[in-house]
């Protein structure tokens, strides 16, 4: 799996810093104290010196080394809770000059021993929220607010529904850079987008840089980066459509189709293929239709490519407010 570059190299120098800092805030305290006590000053001079005595202690074989390293742990010991008695004489809790580390576990390191740490994995999921293009979505579309009522159970909708949401569930659970490219297909207002958000925060959440955009703005950004019509971040955009992990592409087949449009899709289509990255694309278009308004370079790729999902029902919404 591989999390977006960018933001992990943004976090990454995040907490080095945090780390940094960290004992900076320890060093600035720790000057603080022995200004204020020459007592402690000195035992954590002598605690300094344990220290090593302990070391030289652990590591030696020779004779009566267990009584030696018995001894210096005795008086570390002891220089510790008479250190701690003064702190608290002059108002200070006892670990005040410790490194005020944010994460206690990994020590604002982000990882412990070679494993990324829990409040590390935290920020760089976050963090991808914010750069995957589904905004305001992530907030109330998910596996568990699916409401599976809103279709017919009479006829066959809500079964075959519930068969799409269990597998596309799975897929999300199951997801690997090796996974199948999906084609989700139905007229609007039955829960592809929905059920394409939650694979995205299920996915995001497991550690994957997932890109996730309407047909409309993806095109829009590669006409800024091939015209010149808009900004630099716009410009660089259209890398993104190849390089994530998984591209998630809603309402194919509303953008206005031209020469270009198709160009452009094609490009996205046929890297993503050749570099096996997975891709999800939610169309209102059926198989007929996308041969009608598509090349069939493209339209074998999507037809063939990609696994087709089929939604059927009732437009949800207009079912919602009945």
């Amino acid at each position: 799996m591989g999390y977006n570059r960018e933001n992990y190299k943004r976090i990454r120098e995040a907490y080095r810093t945090k780390y940094l800092r960290a004992y900076e805030i320890a060093n600035e305290r720790m000057a603080e104290v022995h200004a204020r006590s020459p007592e402690i000053d000195a035992i954590d001079r002598e605690l300094r010196l344990t220290g090593a005595e302990i070391a030289l202690a652990v590591i030696g074989t020779g004779e009566g080394y267990r009584e030696k390293l018995a001894a210096a742990e005795a008086k570390n010991m002891t220089l510790q809770a008479k250190r701690a008695a003064l702190l608290a004489d002059l108002g200070y809790p006892a670990d005040y000059t410790l490194p005020p580390y944010e994460c206690p576990k990994c020590k604002d390191s982000g990882f412990i021993d070679t494993k990324m740490c829990d409040c590390m994995r935290r920020e760089l999921v976050m963090a991808a929220y914010e750069v995957s293009g589904l905004g305001a979505l992530m907030r109330t579309q998910s596996f568990e607010s699916f409401d599976l009522s809103f279709y017919n159970a009479e006829n066959g909708d809500r079964s075959r529904m519930q068969s799409n949401f269990d597998q596309l569930q799975n897929y999300a659970e199951q997801f690997t850079m090796e996974s199948e490219s999906l084609l989700l297909v139905g007229p609007t207002g039955l829960g592809k987008t929905h059920l394409s958000t939650a694979i995205a925060r299920r996915v995001i959440e497991r550690g994957y840089d997932v890109y996730y955009t309407g047909a409309i703005g993806m095109f829009s950004d590669f006409e800024h980066a091939r015209f010149g019509t808009g900004t630099e971040r716009a410009a660089a955009e259209p890398n993104r459509y190849i390089d994530c992990d998984l591209l998630i592409l809603d309402d194919l087949g509303t953008e206005v189709s031209n020469q270009f449009v198709n160009a452009c899709l094609y490009t996205v289509l046929n890297n993503r293929i050749n570099l096996k990255r997975p891709t999800i694309i939610s169309t209102n278009l059926k198989g007929k239709e996308i041969k009608e308004r598509y090349a069939d370079r493209i339209a074998s790729r999507l037809l063939c490519e990609y696994k087709p999902y089929i939604f059927v029902g009732q437009d949800v919404r207009f079912r919602r407010n009945l």
